[in-house]
């Protein structure tokens, strides 16, 4: 069962959420052009987040799997400027279909997934990285966001 808690079975659900809701109980008339531009922006923005940090975790050969313990702390490339770019690359994602799908008012679930996703997995992972990493962690974490 712990293949289920993954971030992106967790964005899957939400994307879900979204979309029913959309089909469901549609909010016509809030999106148009620029919806579709934002949200364009949005999920190209999170894929080039999430293939920026895949990369720079890859190079430095280390986990990208959370509920592991890495191999190497990783600080460089977009590690540098947020600490979670593949999980704000996530939200990023929601966001964005969010708004090409005129879903609007479900962008109340882009706090709740950000809640849960720091919740279930970045407060693991700092505590594995702070036990792992010690200074060097706190160090980096006192320079670069969680988020951005």
């Amino acid at each position: 069962m712990k293949w289920i808690d993954l971030p992106p079975v967790w964005l899957a659900l939400f994307l879900s959420l979204a979309w029913i809701q959309a089909q469901h109980l549609p909010v016509g008339g809030m999106g148009g052009a620029w919806a579709d531009f934002v949200g364009g922006l949005c999920v190209g923005g999170g894929l080039l987040l999430m293939v920026l940090a895949f990369a720079e975790m890859r190079r430095q050969r280390t986990t990208v799997i959370p509920h592991r313990i890495p191999d190497q702390l990783v600080d460089g490339g977009i590690f540098r400027r947020s600490r979670n770019p593949i999980y704000l690359g996530d939200t990023l994602v929601l966001v964005g279909m969010i708004l090409r799908w005129e879903a609007l008012p479900s962008l109340l679930l882009v706090p709740l997934f950000m809640w849960l996703i720091t919740d279930r997995f970045i407060r693991p992972e700092e505590t594995r990285l702070d036990d792992t990493f010690g200074a060097r962690f706190a160090a980096y974490k006192a320079r670069t966001r969680r988020w951005i």
